[in-house]
């Protein structure tokens, strides 16, 4: 059930992933346990890897060329080993970052019956066994297109879940509810800029282990400021 405030409008608990609810960047990780594993050409591929993780906090990434490289991976294996693969990087790399800090507000937003979903610009191959961890019921991530075999193409399926398309997304998550913002009660939890448009949307934005600018700003506008974990 789906607790309300007294106008009865739902509650809703919105969480970014990556350096939110985990101490790190999954895809960012994921890209690096492949190149660890020899699922692709290690040197090269961690150097690529770093340089796109710089522009996505830059807020300069191109995420159609982005995500043709964080996909070449599991596009070479296919479906079978990709799956083994990210068993193995659950349980060596994501499994052992879950802290109990994170466990503890989720579960206060399910105790307090909010509706809860991950809201992120990773793509669902590497998040939905993460969101499943956190047993978390609703993912929003970027959409992976398939090709004619019906594994991933390495192309972006609709409107991605990054920067103002998480709000583009969440609208039509809403929609298909049956729900929109006004009818809904919205706390999102984020640590960079780059969500700042879904940030400003919501009813209740939480700076959540922010980066040194969403600290600033959200000092400024009085928003709750949220450390989980230290930074690394």
């Amino acid at each position: 059930m789906t607790s309300t405030t007294n106008d009865q409008r739902p509650r809703l608990a919105l969480f970014d992933l990556d350096h939110t609810l985990l101490p790190l960047d999954s895809d960012y990780e994921w890209g690096q346990f492949t190149a660890r594993k020899g699922l692709v050409h290690s040197a090269a591929f961690a150097q690529r890897n770093a340089e796109f993780f710089e522009q996505y906090r830059a807020g300069t990434l191109d995420l159609n060329e982005y995500m043709l490289f964080a996909t070449e991976a599991m596009r070479k294996l296919g479906p079978e080993a990709s799956h083994a693969a990210h068993q193995m990087f659950m349980a060596e790399v994501i499994e052992p970052a879950i802290t109990a800090q994170a466990l503890a507000l989720i579960a206060k937003h399910r105790d307090a019956g909010d509706t809860i979903a991950i809201v992120t610009a990773t793509n669902e191959f590497v998040t939905t066994p993460i969101a499943k961890a956190l047993q978390i019921e609703h993912l929003l991530a970027v959409n992976l297109a398939r090709d004619s075999s019906g594994w991933y193409s390495g192309h972006i399926d609709g409107v991605p879940t990054s920067r103002e398309g998480k709000v583009t997304r969440m609208a039509q998550w809403l929609a298909a509810r049956n729900w929109d913002w006004d009818t809904v009660h919205t706390t999102f939890y984020s640590d960079s800029m780059n969500d700042i448009a879904l940030l400003e949307r919501v009813n209740v934005p939480v700076a959540t282990n922010p980066d040194a600018t969403l600290r600033q700003l959200a000092a400024q506008r009085g928003w709750a400021i949220l450390d989980l974990f230290p930074h690394a």
